[in-house]
């Protein structure tokens, strides 16, 4: 199959990753409200032309949230995967998933763009997939990390390393939005909440 082939809904699949609540609280790098339009854009889009779509959540249970409802209703029939790994290609599940679609061509979305999509994608890439990612679908929180993922940096990639998780999760509580977010769950959650799941120890 040739790169300068176009989409078509024969020859792609759409993979959505992360749109939940604790992941928009840390998005200062576009206006929430147009990645929050722009996903359901792109999933209706998806359901009008009848693609493959894959989603995904990170640590729904324990930490983040549910994926937003207003693309899930879309695909009743579908099962949300749900990770510990930002890396949703480390995941198993989620692999095997996206393998057994048979396509090459995949557009992904996610929050944020420097974790849920750019991990994934040097990792697919790797595997020989061909990704185009709905840039305005995506968020971050900063418009430099946004545009810098679109390049790329990785370091912890999975919540369940639990070796800098703490240390990682210091830093963003220190210094970014998503903090907010972090002590907020703590708060709601128990000092237990952690986007590794239920079953980590630390």
């Amino acid at each position: 199959m040739s790169k300068l082939e176009m989409l078509t809904p024969q020859n792609s699949a759409i993979a959505l990753i992360d749109y939940q609540p604790a992941m928009y609280q840390g998005v200062q790098s576009h206006d929430r409200l147009v990645t929050f339009n722009n996903v359901q854009v792109v999933a209706k889009a998806a359901k009008l032309f009848g693609i493959p779509t894959v989603i995904s959540t990170i640590a729904k249970d324990s930490f983040s949230g549910p994926f937003m409802p207003e693309v899930t209703a879309l695909f009743p029939e579908h099962e949300v995967i749900d990770r510990t790994a930002m890396n949703a290609w480390l995941d198993a599940n989620f692999q095997k998933t996206v393998q057994a679609l048979g396509r090459k061509k995949i557009v992904m979305a996610g929050l944020w763009t420097e974790a849920c999509v750019m991990f994934a994608t040097l990792d697919m890439l790797n595997e020989g997939f061909e990704i185009y990612i709905a840039a305005d679908a995506c968020g971050d929180v900063s418009v430099e990390a946004h545009n810098r993922a679109m390049d790329r940096a990785e370091l912890q990639q999975d919540w369940a390393r639990s070796e800098t998780y703490e240390g990682v999760m210091d830093i963003l509580r220190t210094h970014t939005p998503y903090g907010t977010q972090v002590r907020f769950s703590k708060w709601a959650l128990g000092e237990h909440a952690s986007e590794a799941g239920p079953a980590a120890h630390r």
